[in-house]
């Protein structure tokens, strides 16, 4: 089969699966160049609301597929590239691990808001095993979301860790049976892609540290009626119907 990243969407939910069989999901230099297109046309898409990361079969994803590069082509700067991109996405997204994500794959997983995995699962950041530098804008991700310590066990080592390991550092957020990973990712998108995307993309943005557009979203929330949709739906006793879908501009600009 050929490494490609495959997409559907269903009920608001986009969910790309990292697909290269032969090499445990490596990523390609052609998928790694495919994932900003693939996403700006998601954020541009109002029927989408969410977006799930996994890879396909039992792994994420393994990393880099040197074997696709060409001649001297670095895959550095098209694994920050596609990290980027996912990092600044303006919808929420959730990466759901199962067995091995490590170095690139770790690298994407990290620039999701959120990341599910399944009992088994392992996770390494490995270029000290390569003599590799680590991207800094990597590194500082990997620093913020695990802590200055966690990052330099994983970073200085290139050890793997358990997916309990990982819970208790903060690198993934809940971890789950693996024959119940699918049903609970599915059923917590689908809670996400019923919220206000208005509260979660201003969120994000602050979240990331952006201190200049609280006059733009207080702005967005008296124009959108996302609010005032909010407030019948809690006093009719029903579900809230959200119809803000916002534009494609990244959380950071």
């Amino acid at each position: 089969m050929d490494a490609q990243l495959l997409t559907s969407v269903a009920d608001g939910v986009a969910t790309v699966t990292i697909s290269h069989p032969a090499r445990r999901n490596a990523m390609t230099a052609a998928m790694w160049r495919a994932l900003p297109d693939l996403l700006d046309g998601f954020a541009r898409d109002p029927a989408v609301r969410v977006v799930v990361l996994t890879g396909a079969g039992g792994t994420f994803c393994a990393g880099a597929d040197i074997t696709s590069l060409t001649g001297e082509e670095d895959p550095k700067p098209l694994a920050l590239a596609a990290e980027e991109a996912l990092a600044a996405f303006p919808k929420p997204t959730l990466a759901a691990v199962r067995g091995h994500c490590v170095g690139g794959g770790t690298q994407l997983a990290a620039a999701c808001d959120l990341r599910f995995a399944a009992e088994g699962a392992l996770f390494g950041v490995t270029p000290a095993r390569l003599g590799i530098v680590y991207p800094s804008a990597s590194t500082r991700r990997l620093a913020r979301l695990v802590g200055p310590a966690a990052a330099k066990y994983l970073l200085f080592s290139a050890e793997l860790i358990d997916a309990e390991r990982a819970l208790r550092t903060g690198l993934v957020d809940e971890v789950h049976p693996a024959d119940g990973l699918d049903e609970r990712v599915a059923g917590f998108a689908a809670v996400l892609a019923s919220r206000s995307l208005l509260t979660q993309a201003a969120a994000k943005e602050f979240a990331d540290g952006r201190t200049d557009r609280d006059a733009y979203w207080a702005a967005e929330m008296e124009e959108s009626g996302d609010h005032a949709e909010g407030v019948a739906a809690f006093l009719e006793r029903r579900a809230p119907v959200f119809t803000w879908t916002g534009g494609a501009e990244p959380t950071r600009g």
